[in-house]
């Protein structure tokens, strides 16, 4: 089947096998390494904020923002993810979302979905933690400058992975797809940092305990209906999101590899739609709200599964 272009992430055949294999085979051993490291650091009372995350990401990345000349974007959050939960139960969730959109929704190859993995998870969560560690014990407003130029850097590392891995693929030229993909994320990577900041903000005035690694979370299930019902909202906005290819997508179009791109083998929820409701607007918010539920118990499962003590 051709790919047609809707997706968010790579599709299989925008990579080679080898590739994509060697992709794979770093996802593996790095979530290997978080699930262990988790197990270590993870706390019973982070299982909610967890959930409550990755339903949120999920959700906000069902939203493409326009950017300039008829592209768009969306949120990563990796850099969030990374803020709030730390590096490794991170990456935990950015992989439960990219799992649930490739597996349920067909965003993104099968095989390509350890590259996705990678770029939009580990490394966003890796780059982005790494550099806001730096200000752990700073003032609020350092936290939160530090915080954006993390999220606009997650972007550009995703970006700057993708276009590697295709260039390595032999889809593109280097010196081609390189410039093109980081020009394009630089402006999305501005959407990302506005979001995180904003998400930080808040959290900042409301729940402060809960951007302390988890440890001093309080009691009480206010913040997690809180949590769950602008997720929710967030949904609802899903139908208004710009119909503009992504920056992928873009750069694929105009370098005409776009071509190489295959649909996948089957087809459950394709474009983020319920088959039989067609493509209307309550058709989209449903198949949104049924991937925040599949994300929020994943999390939750993945959650009760680093407490397991080895």
């Amino acid at each position: 089947m051709l790919y047609t272009p809707a997706p968010m992430h790579i599709p299989d055949g925008f990579l080679s096998m080898l590739v994509s294999a060697v992709c794979w085979a770093l996802t593996v051993i790095i979530l290997a390494v978080a699930l262990s490291q988790a197990n270590k650091t993870f706390n019973e009372r982070q299982i909610p904020l967890m959930g409550v995350m990755a339903a949120f990401i999920f959700a906000a990345q069902m939203i493409n923002f326009p950017v300039a000349g008829g592209t768009s974007g969306h949120l990563l959050g990796g850099a969030l993810a990374a803020i709030l939960l730390g590096p490794w139960a991170g990456m935990l969730v950015m992989m439960a979302v990219i799992a649930v959109q490739g597996l349920l929704f067909q965003d993104g190859g099968l095989l390509a979905m350890g590259a996705n993995i990678l770029n939009m998870g580990l490394l966003a969560v890796t780059v982005a933690y790494g550099l806001y560690r730096t200000v752990l014990n700073r003032p609020r407003g350092l936290k939160l400058a530090v915080a954006g130029i993390a999220a606009w850097l997650s972007v550009m590392t995703g970006a700057l992975a993708t276009a590697l891995q295709i260039w390595l693929s032999g889809n593109a030229k280097l010196e081609i797809i390189l410039p093109a993909m980081l020009g394009i994320h630089a402006l999305i990577g501005l959407g990302e940092a506005l979001i995180t900041v904003a998400a930080l903000a808040f959290i900042f005035k409301t729940r402060p305990d809960l951007l302390e690694g988890g440890e001093t979370v309080r009691g009480g299930r206010g913040w997690i209906v809180t949590g769950l019902l602008i997720t929710l909202a967030v949904v609802l906005l899903a139908p208004l999101a710009s119909a503009n290819p992504d920056g992928l997508e873009h750069v694929a179009i105009n370098m005409g590899f776009h071509t190489t791109g295959q649909a996948a083998p089957y087809e459950f929820l394709p474009d983020y739609t319920i088959p039989f409701l067609g493509a209307t607007p309550l058709s989209t918010i449903l198949a949104g709200a049924l991937g925040v539920l599949m994300v929020l118990a994943l999390a939750f499962l993945i959650g009760r599964l680093v407490l397991k003590k080895p």
